[in-house]
Order: structure tokens, then sequence, then C-alpha cells
């Protein structure tokens, strides 16, 4: 583990606590343009999050909905509350080739997207302990008067995400603060994905709010329209 992934691990909680935990629970509001251009609009605009810390699962339940969804790598479903299923997608990823930026997602389809983005959310920068991933430090970056170091980080063909290759940029107190990715079930639209206003949950930090947007070729982002994704937490425990 090099010295700015430790620094980086220890900032955000440290990795022996991190590890008492199995599971995150979170209460988000969720919002954005990709939402309205993928023709699911509002789908979890207020939702409970179930998210695993061992492995790649998790389980949205819309507040409003009486029906859920569970996630990992090659399957995705919707269910009743009584763990009936009501719709299934296996080897989602397929399902994307040939999607242009304008083509609409199934309900399933952006539960996918959805669903492993929001497990990297919540597992880095902890899961880049485990060997599979390779993590590097990069040059490190100039935005808005401040000095972001960065890590550049090969994530393994095992673990669904937008993309192999992404960018964490790190602050000079060890907390991510810009995540960059291209979506590849989406065109790959290049995106810088914005960390703001950490909260402390049982010793482990989180960002309470997350805002994504267009990546231009120079490296900027294009802020501050079109806003892709935002993400705010409500509420999150561990356990």
């Amino acid at each position: 583990m090099n010295d700015l992934l430790k620094l980086t691990i220890e900032a955000h909680g440290g990795l022996e606590n991190w590890d008492k935990f199995n599971n995150i629970s979170a209460h988000l509001k969720v919002d954005g343009l990709t939402w309205i251009r993928k023709q699911q609009p509002g789908i979890i605009n207020d939702t409970y999050v179930s998210v695993s810390t061992k492995k790649q699962s998790v389980s949205f339940q819309p507040v409003y909905a009486d029906w859920k969804t569970s996630f990992e790598p090659d399957h995705v479903a919707a269910l009743t509350l009584n763990n009936e299923i009501i719709e299934e997608l296996s080897n989602p990823r397929q399902s994307f080739i040939n999607h242009k930026r304008e083509t609409p997602w199934t309900r399933l389809q952006a539960f996918y997207f959805a669903s492993y983005a929001i497990w990297i959310y919540f597992n880095a920068p902890f899961c880049f302990a485990n060997p599979a991933f390779e993590v590097t430090e990069i040059d490190p970056w100039e935005e808005d008067g401040e000095t972001f170091r960065r890590l550049r980080v090969i994530f393994p063909e095992t673990v669904e995400s937008h993309s192999r290759i992404q960018t964490f940029y790190i602050d000079k107190n060890g907390l991510m603060r810009r995540h960059d990715y291209n979506v590849e079930i989406s065109e790959n639209v290049a995106s810088a994905h914005y960390l703001y206003d950490y909260i402390e949950v049982q010793g482990i930090k989180f960002p309470s709010k997350r805002q994504v947007f267009i990546r231009n070729y120079d490296n900027t982002s294009h802020q501050p329209e079109p806003v892709l994704v935002v993400v705010n937490v409500v509420d999150v425990a561990l356990e």
C-alpha cells in the first residue's frame, strides 16, 4: 500500500475500524440530469440503501415503493418486500452494448448503474487496500487554489464500476474531494465527481453531498451546470 493510500484510509477512519462493519445503511436523496436523460426521473429521489462492505452487494428501497432491489455483479432484480422476484436481469452489463448518451434505461438498468456506483462511493477508499485493486500515486492537480494529490486506481474485472481506470483527488487532510471516471455504459461520458461536507459516523468519515459534472478535455469540470447526478446523505449507519 503506497503512502498516499495509507494517508487516505487513515483520514477516513482507518482500516482496523472499517473491518468491524459488514453493512452500511443510508437514507439518500438522489437527483440530477442523468435520471431525466435516461427516462427514469425520480426513480430514487428519496430512497433507503443497504451496502455490503464485504462483497459487491446492494439493495435499494425507494421510500414510497412496495418493492425493493437486489444487486450483485452479474444480476440485478426488483423484488416484492417478501423477496418474490418481480423482474430480473442477468449479465446486466451486456444490456448496455451500443448504448448512446440519449439511450433510455429500463428500471433494472437504472438500478444496475445506481448500485455499482453507490457501492464504490461508500466503500472507497477502504476497498483499495485489497490487492486486486492497482493503486498508484500520479501527478498532483491544482484547482480552486488547492493542490490535490491523486491516486490512479485500476479496478479488477470482478468489480462492476463506471470504468476500470479511475482517479481520486486527495486534499491535505487525506480526504477524497474529487473522483474522475468515464461512464462506459453511457458512451464513455467523462465525469468529474465532487465530494463535500464530510460527516463522521462510528469513526468513519463519509461525504454527505456529491455532485457529478461533465469533465472537459483539459481535465477541468463543466460547472455549475449541468449537474449529472446529485447524492445527498440524509442519514447513515454502520453495523
